[in-house]
Parts: structure tokens; sequence; C-alpha cells
């Protein structure tokens, strides 16, 4: 069985869908998933991890950050965040004056709702789908929810105004979080993510974080600091890398951050949700790497 951050019709939920019809558990919060992963109350949990407006999700990225039970991500889904504005049946646009949401839902539609709906009162709620939820009673003093579509078609709206959102191309992306195990195999378009902590805040020291990747032709596709919690200005690194673990260039990366770094925590390799191949520059191949390392033996006679 599977969790994941919900209510049931959150993006989340929509994202899970996509990937499998499975039954399913939803958790008030991701640290609430992540848990239940952690107590095999379900086998993996998906839960949001970032967005292509609003960034990292902090939540996720400090739990699987964090010193209690490791977890690992086994995949990675990308769902186009499209909004709709939903109300009850009957409800036309112009007797919207009351609107509830999500804070990030109403970041990424503030733009619509400010030209559409100027008079409108926009209050900030705990979930898009509590908000539909919430406007389906026909006692809610809400005339409208900002929510996913999965959400409105749950409790039976009305779709006023569908796609809203001002950036169209947003993206969210979502992790399937299990126990460690066996890794899934290389594909050849895969993703490594990992946390690195600096052995002390000096000038140089995320530069030799970084010089692990970059002399070994190991991509980045996302690097974030977040706080450690200890000491004000205590800083670590989460990352994604293009390639993974079992390929001679990720691995050797991984040990040579190990070398540099305080701590690695080692958060998965799985393949990437769009199927996009790293490019490899010449001398980093894992033939390249296999045909260096057969030359070294027989330069020490080995």
């Amino acid at each position: 069985m599977l969790g994941y951050f919900g209510p049931a019709g959150t993006f989340t939920h929509q994202a899970l869908l996509s990937i499998t019809d499975a039954e399913a558990v939803p958790f008030a919060t991701v640290g609430h998933a992540l848990d239940a992963v952690r107590t095999d109350q379900v086998e993996a949990a998906l839960v949001p991890i970032e967005n292509s407006v609003e960034g990292g999700v902090t939540a996720t990225l400090d739990n699987l950050a964090s010193d209690r039970d490791p977890l690992v991500i086994r995949r990675e889904v990308l769902l186009p965040v499209q909004f709709v504005l939903a109300a009850r049946p009957g409800t036309a646009l112009a007797d919207v004056r009351r609107v509830l949401t999500h804070p990030h839902a109403y970041a990424q539609t503030r733009d619509w709702l400010g030209h559409h709906l100027p008079e409108a009162h926009v209050t900030e709620g705990g979930s898009t789908a509590g908000a539909a939820e919430e406007v389906a009673d026909p006692n809610s003093r809400f005339d409208a929810a900002v929510c996913a579509r999965v959400a409105s078609d749950l409790y039976g709206l009305t779709n006023i105004a569908t796609d809203i959102a001002d950036n169209r191309q947003a993206v969210t992306r979502f992790v399937l979080a299990a126990r460690p195990g066996r890794l899934p195999e290389p594909t050849g378009a895969d993703k490594t993510t990992l946390v690195a902590y600096m052995h002390t805040d000096q000038p140089g020291a995320l530069l030799e974080i970084l010089d692990q990747f970059a002399v070994r032709g190991v991509n980045l596709t996302r690097i974030e600091s977040r706080p450690t919690k200890t000491n004000l200005g205590d800083y670590c690194f989460s990352i994604d890398a293009e390639g993974h673990v079992e390929e001679p260039r990720m691995a050797e990366t991984l040990m040579g951050l190990h070398r540099v770094c305080q701590k690695v925590t080692f958060l998965g390799s799985y393949p990437r949700a769009d199927k996009k191949a790293p490019m490899i520059a010449r001398g980093f191949s894992a033939e390249e790497f296999v045909d260096a390392r057969e030359w070294f033996a027989g330069v020490v006679g080995r």
C-alpha cells in the first residue's frame, strides 16, 4: 500500500493517480506521510519536493535530510500545475466575492485573480483540496476555490474558469520515498539526490563541494542551501545531479564528497521522469573511466 501527502483531491493525489490506481492512504502532512513509511504503515509515500515557480518544498527536503530513519527516492513524477476556479453549480464568475485556496496556489494565480476578480477577497487555507471541500458545503461563506481539477471533480463543483495559473509552464515535481533497499537499475537517464554537509563555513567551502561534480563531468539539476537546524549560519546543500550511483563518474563523485564533506546523505538514484539522458563530455563516459583504471593498473604493475 502507498501513502501520499493528502487530503484526497490535492495535486499530490493527482500525481499519484498518474502512476498507479492501487489503494493509497492520504496523510495530513509531508512528515506524517514519510513517517508512515518509516513505521511500515505504507510501503512508500509520494510527496512534493520541487516546484518550478516556488522552488523546493522545504518540508520534504528537511525531512529526507534529517538523521532519523533514512529513506531513499525510488522514482519521481512531474505534474503540470493547472488550476481551476471551482464553485457550487449555478455560480457565475460575477457572483464570486470570496475565494479560498492554499498559499502556493494563490501565489501562482495572483495575477489572474487580480485581473478577473479585482473585488474578491482571497483567504489562504491548508490545502487546495480542503478549499474545494469547504466550497462544496452549501452553507460555506466562500463562493469559489482555486484548486486542482481532481478536487473539483471529487467534490462535485463546477469549473467556472480553467487554466488560471499565471505561469502556464509551471510544473511540480514529486518523489516516491521508501526504505533503503536495492536501487532501481540504471536507465541511462537517471538522477541522484544527496545532501552534502560542509566541515566549516569558510571561503571556498561550497566550491570544494561543486568541484567534486565538475571534475568528473556530472551536471547538477538542482542545488539548494538548507539550515542544519543546529547553529545560526550552519547550512547543508540539497543536490540533484544527472546520473546513477552505479555509473563510475557518479560513484567517484560521491566518494570525493565523502572525503571533503563532514557528512554526505545519499537519498537515492532513480529514473528521470522526463527520460532526458545527460550530455556526457569526452573523457567522462563509463568506458573511459574503466579504460583509465585499466591503464593505471598497468602503470603500477597490477
